[in-house]
């Protein structure tokens, strides 16, 4: 496995290859494998551009070709940032074909993100569109390759300014006869590289191998009963676990149904999308779902292709949950799911308070899951702990993290999940709450620990920070920061100005800037945020 990587024991991943749950097979030979199956259907819809299983697979061959060429080789981390479009497909494919992994980033992630993640990877080569939602990629690109000694080359999707076009890349001929996996690859290694949502103040790189993630989506569709009439809207971005492989695009392809990329989650693009291309199954998260929900009252789209709707990612209200079926006319499914691993999903014939109340069960028989309280003692059934869990397709350590791996997987290797769980008597997880200092605004996870150290560097009166959760009935959660001061108090938009000009994410920045002269303090020393977010509850005239 690649250095910096930690493997399944010997004896585990024997274990998994006897039970069939890992058949040896690498994600590239798995295009080629659906190509000569499916070959003519359509594989990929984006915009008014359609490719079929054949093309998609004949592109993912010139790319990985055009990589060759400018030297890329197998084992080396390529950074790949671009929004839901079929070029993200393509490169990922040629990328797994050559061997070398692909490192996901978001696109609202700029320089401050960016930077750490192409230095942390060692990456030599950096994927981006031109111009998103108004941002000029091509600068944060010149920017960052000037401060990574590793990054040697920049590829845009579009107009490539001063640096190389992808297009030009894929025109690149493949070779003949072509391998449908890089010389001496290794289902066992890594693929690519999903991010974290975790607390500490950068993602950390989650190695996901080829055989634990076609696993992965082999039994999320199995669940999800897709087929070759499967058509899935990629609805939130492509680069989210969630929509990349839960079971999402890879699912699909792996069904031989086809992939419609939407730009953007809103209703008027999405519900469009359905109507025209008779879109069977989708995913998104609660904020999501809520302004579908509004859309619906108003819109006169066709939505009767829709079966089934998943949700995920944040924590689903029942009063919203019983509104999806009336509304939308299709089936909801719940699901609690996690880039390092662990999916539960609830199932089809599951009753429907079942489905309303809870996450569901694991994907997998093979899935471990533990309820311990404080001190790692299991909690008696019924009652609320942390939830660990180890399986066939839940890492066993981040990437080049030994001292945080050491804190986050016990022992005998179950992840620290840092959600707090608890099952009903028929086995399905309710999701209680978090013990990691996150928030989740609308699915995106923020770190507390991260804006609190920008928020005192960025602003000269900013004494002390301390971000905590702001209840919101849309977003689920909003940033609010409560800040000691040494003069006037800041106005919002003028600390959102000076964090984003550091770099930081437009939805890391906060939506309310509370002053307080001390901060209430634990036992041992440290912020009571506690505290805090009832302090935040009375000022907004609300419960805790």
């Amino acid at each position: 496995m690649l250095d910096g990587c930690v493997p399944w024991p010997e004896a585990t991943a024997a274990a998994y290859r006897e039970a069939g749950f890992w058949r040896g097979e690498t994600l590239g030979k798995l295009l080629r494998d659906w190509a000569r199956a499916y070959g003519s259907r359509t594989a990929l819809v984006g915009g008014d551009r359609r490719f079929t299983y054949a093309e998609l697979d004949a592109w993912a061959d010139r790319l990985a070709a055009g990589f060759a060429s400018r030297g890329i080789r197998r084992g080396e981390r390529v950074v790949v940032q671009l929004p839901n479009i079929p070029e993200f497909v393509a490169v990922c494919f040629g990328l797994f074909r050559l061997g070398a992994l692909p490192v996901f980033a978001l696109t609202a992630h700029r320089r401050h993100e960016i930077g750490h993640l192409c230095g942390y990877s060692d990456a030599v080569a950096y994927v981006v569109p031109d111009i998103h939602q108004g941002f000029d990629h091509r600068e944060l690109a010149q920017a960052v390759r000037t401060s990574v000694p590793s990054l040697r080359e920049v590829f845009v999707a579009g107009d490539p300014g001063p640096h190389s076009s992808l297009d030009e890349l894929s025109s690149t001929p493949a070779p003949t006869p072509v391998q449908d996996a890089p010389l001496g690859a290794d289902p066992g290694d890594a693929a690519f590289f999903l991010l974290s949502g975790g607390t500490t103040a950068l993602p950390k790189l989650i190695p996901r191998t080829h055989d634990d993630y076609a696993y992965q989506i082999r039994a999320a569709s199995e669940i999800c009963e897709l087929d070759g009439d499967t058509v899935y809207l990629a609805v939130l971005p492509i680069e989210f676990n969630f929509t990349w492989g839960c079971p999402g695009v890879l699912g699909t392809l792996s069904a031989g149904g086809t992939v419609v990329l939407a730009k953007t989650p809103n209703p008027d693009e999405c519900f469009a999308l359905i109507e025209r291309e008779r879109v069977t199954i989708t995913s998104c998260v609660p904020t999501v779902a809520h302004m579908w929900l509004d859309a619906a009252r108003w819109s006169e789209r066709d939505l009767s292709s829709l079966s089934v709707l998943q949700i995920g990612s944040a924590k689903l209200h029942p009063e919203v949950a019983e509104r999806i079926t009336p509304a939308l006319g299709c089936r909801l499914q719940q699901v609690f799911g996690m880039a390092e691993g662990l999916l539960t999903f609830t199932r089809y014939d599951d009753p429907l308070d079942r489905v309303l109340t809870t996450q569901g069960r694991p994907i997998s028989p093979a899935d471990e899951i533990r309820v311990v309280d404080t001190e790692d003692r299991p909690v008696r059934p019924g009652e609320t702990g942390e939830l660990l869990t180890r399986g066939p397709y839940t890492l066993r350590g981040y990437y080049r993290a030994e001292e945080h791996n050491a804190r986050a997987f016990t022992e005998d290797g179950f992840y620290r999940t840092g959600d707090l769980v608890r099952f009903t008597d028929d086995g399905d997880m309710v999701v209680q709450g978090r013990i990691k200092d996150v928030i989740i605004r609308g699915g995106d996870k923020v770190s507390a620990t991260e804006v609190e150290g920008h928020l005192t560097a960025a602003h000269d009166g900013i004494q002390q920070a301390a971000v905590v959760p702001m209840p919101d009935a849309v977003m689920g959660e909003r940033v609010c920061a409560f800040v000691v001061l040494d003069g006037e108090p800041p106005a919002v938009p003028e600390v959102r100005r000076l964090l984003r000009a550091r770099g930081l994410a437009e939805f890391k920045l906060p939506d309310r800037i509370e002053v307080i002269d001390v901060f209430p303090l634990t036992g041992l020393g440290k912020v009571d945020k506690r505290a805090l977010a009832a302090e935040l509850a009375q000022r907004l005239g609300t419960s805790d």
